[in-house]
């Protein structure tokens, strides 16, 4: 039956799947790689201009090695889940001072470096060494899922165990890559979540799901749960077509990035104070702008920006990232800070609007 599949599979694949993607008919194992890293929770689509503009700044493991973090991640910058960045820059030093940019070929090996998980280390293997290994990934999940009918969520321990067991339990002898990338493909394609084009399906004959009616049941879906609000205020601090940046730390939300000074959601009325004791900067009471909304896998958060202008022109001290920097507006889209971050400093290259009157820093003038 194995075979049956696997051969169904691999010439829906060649005929139908995706086949020239910029990281595919490679065995450069620096490409397959980044790709497979930036392709962690997200869509191809999004990850095709971020990879070709990669591997044109970074064309080899030492070339990405040798770079800073903060244009490692300025490049990453609106890809999302930015610990995959900062794990790359880690894993890509890691490859060049301890084997010399070479990368190991087998899977367990793989899984030692950082940001490499078991499925990842199984798709590098496969794509880059021709290795006999299982991938596991959101879409082949899906598929093996409605194929075998296997019940429940994904993130039960047990459901999870299945999946593996039904991933490798399937896996054929030869054509790998065309097999692993054909479970991908048709999860990206014909096995979708809702709707399902099973009429289209090279193994549909066997799916256990489509035979007794459970495409909409399986897989299981996530127990519903409500993200908590977490509420902050930015301090928007300017000087002239320049705004006070700092770095944040390397663990936790957006870790390692720059990005504005935070302060607890009422501290938004003492803004000027808050610039002034963390900075020893005078500014003018501030006017706050509407609130930037943004979702994260485990809660919501909702930013307050309050816009001061700078009294004090002198700037912080240098080399001291605890102490901020001045950016350029107009370099914000180059620097490495989150995409909400950089949407709301494109709209502040425009005047503001002036706040209603009577209104004052808890108004809710937008940027024009």
């Amino acid at each position: 039956m194995r075979r049956v599949i696997a051969s169904r599979l691999v010439a829906w694949q060649r005929r139908h799947g995706r086949n020239d993607l910029p990281w595919q008919n490679t065995r450069d194992a620096y490409r397959v790689w980044l790709s497979e890293i930036m392709l962690q929770q997200t869509r191809v689509s999004s990850v095709v201009p971020y990879f070709l503009r990669f591997v044109e700044r970074f064309p080899t493991v030492q070339a990405l090695a040798a770079a800073d973090e903060d244009e490692v991640l300025a490049l990453w910058s609106g890809l999302g889940y930015y610990s995959r960045a900062r794990n790359l820059h880690r894993c890509a030093r890691e490859l060049v001072e301890r084997r010399g940019g070479v990368f190991p070929s087998e899977p367990a090996e793989l899984e030692r470096l950082p940001g490499v998980g078991r499925s990842t280390a199984a798709a590098i293997a496969v794509f880059a060494f021709g290795r006999r290994a299982a991938i596991l990934d959101g879409n082949v999940r899906r598929v093996l899922a409605r194929w075998a009918g296997i019940r429940g969520h994904a993130g039960e321990p047990a459901v999870l165990a299945a999946l593996w067991s039904a991933a490798e339990r399937e896996l054929p002898h030869d054509s790998l890559e065309a097999y692993t990338q054909g479970l991908m493909d048709l999860g990206a394609s014909l096995c979708s979540r809702t709707r399902p084009a099973c009429g289209l399906c090279p193994i549909a004959e066997n799916c256990v799901a489509r035979r007794e009616g459970l495409l909409d049941s399986i897989p299981g879906r996530r127990p519903p749960r409500a993200l908590p609000l977490r509420e902050r205020t930015w301090l928007v601090i300017r000087r002239a077509r320049e705004v006070l940046v700092e770095k944040r730390a390397p663990a936790g939300v957006w870790g390692g990035m720059w990005s504005l000074p935070e302060a607890e959601a009422d501290d938004a009325g003492n803004a000027a104070e808050l610039a002034l004791r963390r900075f020893a900067l005078r500014t003018r009471a501030g006017v706050e702008l509407a609130a930037v909304d943004h979702v994260f896998t485990h809660f919501r958060l909702r930013a307050r920006p309050v816009v001061l202008e700078c009294e004090d022109a002198r700037a912080c001290r240098d080399g001291d990232p605890r102490a901020g920097r001045w950016l350029a507006l107009e370099r914000a889209d180059d620097a490495p800070l989150p995409a909400p971050v950089k949407t709301l400093l494109r709209a502040l290259r425009e005047p503001l609007r002036e706040p209603d009157a009577g209104s004052g820093t808890g108004g809710s003038a937008t940027a024009a």
